[in-house]
């Protein structure tokens, strides 16, 4: 049985919104690098392990551009930091994250002559997914730049703080901030 870096077993994790159950993959695996078998198709991101995205997402910023065995280090340390303060799967705990920090409503603009108006809408799934992770790496980005704090410690602490429903975290007060321009633009 291939457990995530020969430690984390995919068995025991479930997902416990319905709602994004079928966009969060849970194949397990052993490293999460798939290069790119799964980018032939527009959605096709949704069959990429949760933990490769993650992986992924980690390379966004200029710092990590296309050096994915950076990011798959940064990502094992942060899981060994979150194993160690919350002594659970922090592949439970990365899930329980995402399905916390996807904003459900978000706002557009629409346009009636020349007067723009935000208009509430429903978040669709794999956006709640998308916007999640990319929340997640980004506070934990922010949070370690120009500072003694470790990319991996500040991703831990972020994935821990989005599981919890932790408003101090990065995610989820940008979840909220986007849930409650969208309630008043009802």
């Amino acid at each position: 049985m291939n457990k995530l870096f020969g430690k984390w077993d995919f068995a025991e994790v479930e997902v416990k919104d319905p709602s994004v159950r079928n966009y969060i993959n849970l194949t397990p695996i052993f490293v999460p690098h798939s290069g790119g078998r799964n980018s032939k198709q527009q959605f096709s991101k949704s069959n990429l392990n949760i933990v490769e995205r993650l992986v992924n997402k980690m390379m966004r910023e200029e710092n990590n551009t296309g050096q994915k065995i950076t990011a798959c280090k940064i990502v094992k340390e942060a899981f060994d930091v979150i194993n160690k303060k919350t002594v659970q799967n922090p592949v439970q705990v990365l899930v329980n994250a995402v399905t916390n920090a996807g904003p459900r409503e978000e706002t557009v603009r629409l346009q009636y002559g020349g007067i723009a108006v935000p208009k509430s809408v429903d978040t669709a799934p794999q956006r709640r997914v998308d916007t999640a992770l990319r929340l997640i790496t980004q506070g934990a980005q922010q949070a370690s730049f120009g500072r003694k704090k470790s990319l991996a410690d500040a991703l831990a602490e972020e994935i821990i703080a989005a599981a919890n429903y932790d408003i101090k975290g990065f995610a989820m007060g940008k979840k909220d901030n986007i849930e409650r321009v969208a309630k008043a633009a009802r």
